[in-house]
């Protein structure tokens, strides 16, 4: 019923900057909270990011400072911009998204997932 798709993944270098993108469909976008989450090799997938309807933002303590999550209702897309990456953040990034009733921190209330998209930091 909600497809996501995420880009902008790739291979940079510590300290470098990514922004990743998610294009949703098939529902109104903007009834739902959008949340970014992370999955490293042979680890959980982990909470990164999450932004509500207005805007109202929550973040990991590893990312606080460092990303920042933002959305765009006309064109039904959210951002995680990803600046002073280092090596620990080197996980496929996914996209997910929360219908009513709302909990943005946790991993098996989100409704709807993406693909994923490769982020690789090097040292």
């Amino acid at each position: 019923q909600v497809q996501l798709v995420e880009s902008g993944g790739g291979l940079v270098q510590a300290g470098d900057s990514l922004r990743l993108s998610c294009v949703a469909s098939g529902r109104t976008f903007s009834n739902y909270i959008m949340g970014w989450f992370r999955q490293a090799p042979g680890k959980e997938r982990e909470f990164v990011a999450a932004i509500t309807r207005g805007s109202m933002t929550n973040y990991a303590d590893s990312v606080k400072g460092r990303f920042t999550i933002s959305r765009d209702n006309a064109k039904n897309t959210v951002y995680l911009q990803m600046n002073s990456l280092k090596p620990e953040d080197t996980a496929v990034y996914y996209c997910a998204a929360d219908s009513p009733p709302y909990n943005y921190d946790i991993l098996t209330e989100y409704d709807y997932w993406g693909q994923g998209t490769q982020v690789t930091v090097s040292s």
